[in-house]
């Protein structure tokens, strides 16, 4: 693990930035884009994690919950990681996701998924602070996965498993979303298509 002694080190300064192994790159590029928004996503967890702290020890639920998203959190650094490194400059023991952590996360969503009412209409992001920056946090995933997506069209270097984790993480999001919401008595707002403005 690397010693982060100083934090600037003006060497972005002229729009490039450095690569696991060294190599530098424009700041623009797709894959700089695509961890960044990776690490915005970790970001946005971070946000959620602190709304349920509130209520962590009144609900057993919101401890599972946290309990996910710090590992999630950790799965993020290390899809991060992966991506920020070309084929050429991966070594052994270099962090990533794996098809268990996809499969890990299709164990959550079953698990709270048999917890919640069945869903027969479209809802609206939002319901408690925790659900709604939950729900806030899975559309920066699927921008995530639209970004993976789009390498993997240009770049081999990309791990197919990226994709597939982003994809099952969204579905997590907005299942924990409507769990915590449920856990904390919050009613989801259901889509109206022929709703008024208001008078």
């Amino acid at each position: 693990m690397p010693k982060l002694t100083r934090i600037y080190t003006r060497t972005g300064d002229e729009g490039t930035t450095g690569l696991v192994g060294g190599r530098r790159v424009k700041k623009s590029a797709p894959r700089i884009a695509t961890y960044g928004t990776v690490d915005e996503l970790s970001s946005a967890i971070g946000v959620a994690r602190a709304a349920l702290r509130p209520v962590l020890h009144s609900h057993s639920r919101a401890a599972c919950l946290d309990g996910w998203l710090a590992w999630t959190q950790d799965r993020l650094f290390n899809l991060g990681t992966d991506l920020a490194t070309l084929a050429a400059d991966r070594r052994e023991g270099l962090p990533r996701v794996e098809a268990a952590d996809a499969q890990s996360l299709e164990r959550a969503i079953d698990q709270a998924q048999s917890e919640l009412p069945p869903l027969a209409n479209f809802i609206h992001p939002g319901g408690s602070l925790p659900g709604a920056y939950l729900h806030f946090a899975r559309t920066i995933c699927r921008r995530a996965e639209r970004l993976v997506a789009a390498l993997l069209d240009d770049d081999s270097d990309v791990s197919p498993e990226a994709l597939r984790y982003l994809n099952r993480l969204s579905d997590a999001l907005f299942v924990w979303a409507r769990w915590i919401n449920e856990a904390l008595r919050e009613p989801e707002h259901l889509w109206n298509p022929a709703s008024r403005p208001p008078e």
